[in-house]
């Protein structure tokens, strides 16, 4: 159904602390495993190859993650969420990527987020919505029919962002200048009117942030 995805991991995760003290937010453990692996056994039953983007404390999130198939690990420290998209090799891939943040914990119907995909004519970049959760900070999608039209963490809407996305880092070099900062990179494509939302919502879906979230999602497991 998708070729590649990318679990984007490196985030030093202050606000996980003291958990995060000697450890990258990556490696923090819920259901007995990291939050990588989580990310990796979901994504491997649907997707072939996956792909990590590493930072703080790169090295123990590689020596983790190698012994589970992945196909790549790339050193992002310093250089941004985003910046992956404009470099070698991810810039010549013109097929979408599916993209996770390492903090999602989620279940999602891939066939049918295809299907979405393509019925709405393979955009550069797709946004998967989720509907908000109480105590977890999100960005607020406004939208008309599925193209977004603002971000806002103040006016909010009844869906928001999950941290999961779709994306074709070919057609995005393309349209915009390089940027390292998703942000940045979106307020782009609303401008363009390229920025577009699923309608598909995951089945499940949660993600740790904070220590707050990491016990909250413990509690509701007990």
């Amino acid at each position: 159904m998708f070729n590649h995805a990318i679990i984007l991991a490196a985030g030093r995760g202050i606000r996980l602390m003291p958990l995060t003290k000697n450890i990258p937010k990556a490696l923090v453990k819920v259901q007995n495993q990291t939050l990588i692996l989580n990310g990796i056994k979901k994504l491997k039953k649907y997707i072939k190859n996956i792909h990590i983007t590493v930072g703080y404390k790169g090295s123990l999130i590689a020596k983790h993650v190698i012994s589970h198939d992945v196909s790549s690990v790339i050193n992002t420290n310093k250089k941004g969420n985003s910046w992956w998209i404009f470099n070698f090799p991810f810039n010549l891939l013109n097929e979408p990527i599916v993209v996770l943040t390492c903090d999602n914990i989620t279940n999602i119907d891939f066939k049918l987020l295809k299907k979405d995909y393509m019925q709405k004519k393979s955009p550069p970049c797709f946004l998967i919505p989720v509907k908000p959760i109480k105590k977890l900070d999100g960005d607020y999608i406004h939208r008309k029919k599925n193209i977004v039209k603002k971000l806002s963490r103040k006016n909010k809407s009844d869906i928001y962002c999950s941290g999961i996305q779709i994306i074709n880092p070919y057609q995005i070099n393309k349209l915009v200048n390089k940027t390292k900062d998703f942000n940045v990179l979106w307020n782009k494509l609303i401008k363009k009117k390229k920025l577009y939302v699923s309608d598909i919502i995951p089945k499940q879906w949660f993600t740790i942030d904070k220590m707050e979230h990491l016990n909250i999602f413990k509690k509701n497991l007990s």
